[in-house]
């Protein structure tokens, strides 16, 4: 199973340095679609997003978990944020 990395620039380029594999995106719509993806993929089992995109579509990560539990979507603080 592979683990990607959702997010902006800064976000997946530092899990890129642990060896993550990363989408670079640059609003939650262009977010949601990459998910929608990689929703319809076998090999991928994990799912970061950065928190800065997920916040604003909450509703619709809630939808794509509740359709498909795999990939396990996990939302993590993005760089610079105050969690």
């Amino acid at each position: 199973m592979r683990l990607v990395a959702i997010g902006s620039r800064v976000f997946v380029t530092s899990l890129r340095l642990a060896g993550v594999q990363g989408i670079t995106v640059d609003s939650p719509k262009q977010a949601l679609s990459e998910i929608n993806k990689l929703s319809s993929v076998d090999d991928v089992g994990l799912v970061l997003l950065s928190n800065d995109m997920g916040k604003e579509m909450r509703y619709q990560l809630t939808e794509v978990r509740a359709k498909r539990p795999i990939p396990l979507i996990f939302e993590l603080p993005s760089p610079g944020s105050t969690k």
